[in-house]
């Protein structure tokens, strides 16, 4: 199915403060709600820069502003670089396994002292199970909920839409005392190695944003490519 045959109907939300940006505002384009997007359509959308969070698709469509940029890593010629390499080498002792999108107290458990500990106060800081679920998961999409043990302890989660092409990450959590890990990059790490086990071509990693700290981290994936001007290319970035 592409997007010309089944062409689902667009909204764009009004203006709204970036999540992203202080003092800045933003606009979003978003796929109806009720509309069934499926595997191969959400594949062809992601060409397109849109993401999803639950099952709400999504890209920003800002008038003035073009910072966020979706960006992807071709993964077969991605080359980690010294400190990744330093990470996977700490982390050899994770065993990794792939778990049914729904609803565990283990994860939440972790989940919950993840967003304490890294996002205290914030939006995502709910102590809610509908909306944890609710944010992850998708009701027409095959996701994976990928559990990081090391000895039978849950370090991470790493939840990933499979799709016919690429892996798109859509959101990991992880032990926030297990600092010197450096999980959330092993995850990435992991994320690539698996898109190459399965055939796939890409790695999508949502959005990149230069001068958002916690969204700029993305940049240190080499080579990644940008949706710029309606074309992906190699970013040259530092």
């Amino acid at each position: 199915m592409s997007i010309q045959q089944s062409r689902p109907t667009l909204y764009l939300s009004l203006p709204h403060n970036c999540s992203y940006l202080p003092k800045q505002t933003a606009t979003t384009l978003f796929v109806d709600p009720s509309y069934s997007v499926g595997t191969q359509l959400y594949q062809d959308l992601l060409l397109i820069g849109f993401r999803r969070s639950g099952n709400l698709v999504y890209r920003p469509h800002c008038q003035f502003c073009r910072e966020c940029v979706p960006v992807r890593i071709p993964v077969n010629l991605f080359t980690p670089n010294r400190s990744q390499k330093r990470i996977a080498r700490t982390n050899q002792d994770i065993t990794v396994f792939p778990a049914e999108p729904v609803f565990k107290e283990e994860h939440f458990e972790l989940y919950r002292r993840y967003q304490a500990r890294r996002h205290g106060g914030g939006t995502m800081d709910d102590p809610d199970p509908q909306k944890y679920i609710d944010f992850l998961t998708s009701r027409t999409l095959t996701t994976s909920f990928y559990e990081f043990r090391c000895n039978k302890q849950l370090l991470a989660v790493a939840v990933t839409d499979v799709l016919p092409e690429s892996l798109s990450a859509v959101y990991t959590f992880f032990d926030p005392g297990e600092t010197h890990r450096g999980l959330g990059v092993f995850a990435i790490l992991w994320q690539i190695e698996q898109s190459k086990r399965l055939g796939l071509n890409w790695l999508y990693l949502g959005y990149w944003i230069k001068d958002c700290q916690k969204m700029a981290y993305k940049a240190h994936y080499k080579p990644l490519e940008g949706l710029i001007d309606g074309s992906w290319q190699t970013l040259n970035h530092k």
